[in-house]
């Protein structure tokens, strides 16, 4: 093991514990949220993966307030807010405190697309682990089955003709590609 100071932080989301796959920490730190463990059943195969990664240095910290703010903020211009877990805004709130406060090169792994798409919009470096990386952020909205009717809020029913609204995509960006 190096006796240098390790400037890459890897952000562990949930998908990244249960997804199986090895990950190689020996060039970075690991950091993850409370919330994370939250979401993983004692005793299972993948809570102890997750007991394993903190035997491997995995650390657990708290977002700030500020972070968590600014991710909802940006989640809901997105279209992803109800896509998010509390975990997701912990996993992101927590990327954003490393990146402004630390000034270190902190990067997301998740396969969690709406985690990417929020990231990607705060500008933020993410990885996968075991699906494709998005190529686009969408700006997610709300169309109406009976009329058509679009709407950018989280409308379920609509006002105008009173049918139920489905979940769609109003607009996709290319997005920019950033190293892992």
């Amino acid at each position: 093991m190096s006796s240098k100071k390790k400037s890459k932080i890897y952000i562990i989301d949930t998908s990244a514990i249960l997804s199986g796959i090895p990950i190689n920490f020996d060039d970075a730190a690991m950091v993850t949220t409370s919330s994370i463990s939250m979401e993983l059943k004692p005793g299972g195969r993948d809570y102890r993966a997750f007991q394993f990664l903190i035997e491997k240095g995995l650390s657990i910290l708290s977002p700030s307030k500020k972070s968590r703010d600014a991710v909802n903020s940006t989640s809901r211009k997105t279209g992803d807010e109800d896509r998010l877990s509390k975990a997701d805004v912990d996993v992101l709130a927590l990327a954003l405190d490393m990146k402004l406060d630390d000034g270190k090169d902190a990067v997301i792994l998740t396969d969690d697309y709406s985690i990417q798409n929020v990231a990607d919009a705060l500008d933020m470096k993410f990885g996968n682990i075991g699906q494709p990386k998005i190529t686009k952020r969408f700006k997610w909205g709300y169309q109406c089955l009976g009329c058509g009717k679009k709407f950018k809020e989280n409308i379920k029913i609509c006002p105008i003709c009173g049918a139920a609204t489905k979940n769609i995509i109003l607009d996709g960006k290319d997005i920019k590609r950033r190293k892992r």
